[in-house]
């Protein structure tokens, strides 16, 4: 069963939020704009009084909001999940602006859960953060002072991804692939590493970027769920003709 909205299927994660401020300010944005559902990946004070504080009227996000012990807690279960980050990162995902990005996950949310990430208050997402995502989103800010506060990025995603509810209406009529799960993704990534150093092709003493780069790659293609069985049932195949 489709969701009332396509905004009830977007999550959004905070990881690591240093300030319980920044939690409820989080919430209070969400909710002026429709969003309710709130992960937090090991927050450093949660549950806090300056986070209901900040909350206000939106203290119900902070009381239904999520708390992981990881990321991939955070994220199971989606589709989508895209990384906001304000710095040029060393092998970037396809990266979108706010717009854009808003626009990719409320088309994917009317089928499937998504998730947007937020990182650090000092630092944003790590790199391995990002690798987990299929997208990374910017927004376009003075690149003299790009620095956003946590709550204030939250808010800008927010109103983009409710201004995205009626562009996307023109194009829900014709029903996309269904997009493998993170889970499944995770799972085919691990595999593939696994097929890569028993054959030799990888060191796992001396991995440098591979597998970074891989999980660059197949982030492109946005991996639906008959693609990864195609490419696990291949990699099961190769496994089974290893030589003894």
């Amino acid at each position: 069963m489709n969701p009332v909205s396509p905004l009830d299927n977007v999550r959004i994660v905070l990881s690591h939020t240093s300030h319980p401020g920044n939690i409820g300010a989080t919430a209070r944005a969400m909710k002026t704009m429709g969003l309710s559902k709130l992960y937090l990946v090991n927050p450093k004070r949660f549950p806090d009084n300056e986070a209901d504080v900040r909350a206000s009227n939106a203290r119900d996000i902070l009381g239904s909001a999520q708390v992981c012990a990881n990321l991939e807690e955070a994220v199971g279960g989606t589709h989508l999940a895209a990384a906001l980050t304000a710095r040029p990162r060393d092998l970037p995902h396809p990266t979108l602006n706010a717009r854009q990005a808003a626009m990719a996950l409320v088309q994917q949310a009317r089928q499937q859960p998504v998730a947007l990430l937020f990182g650090r208050e000092s630092a944003g997402l790590t790199a391995s953060e990002i690798s987990r995502c299929q997208l990374t989103v910017q927004i376009p800010a003075n690149p003299a002072y790009s620095s956003l506060n946590l709550a204030a990025a939250v808010q800008i995603m927010a109103y983009e991804l409710r201004m995205a509810l009626d562009e996307s209406v023109i194009h829900s009529a014709a029903r996309s692939p269904e997009l493998a799960s993170l889970h499944e993704v995770e799972g085919f990534h691990r595999h593939l590493e696994q097929i890569m150093v028993t054959s030799g092709f990888l060191d796992p003493k001396q991995p440098k970027r591979l597998m970074r780069r891989m999980r660059r790659l197949f982030a492109r293609t946005r991996l639906e769920k008959e693609e990864v069985n195609i490419l696990r049932g291949l990699l099961s195949a190769v496994d089974l003709r290893k030589p003894d």
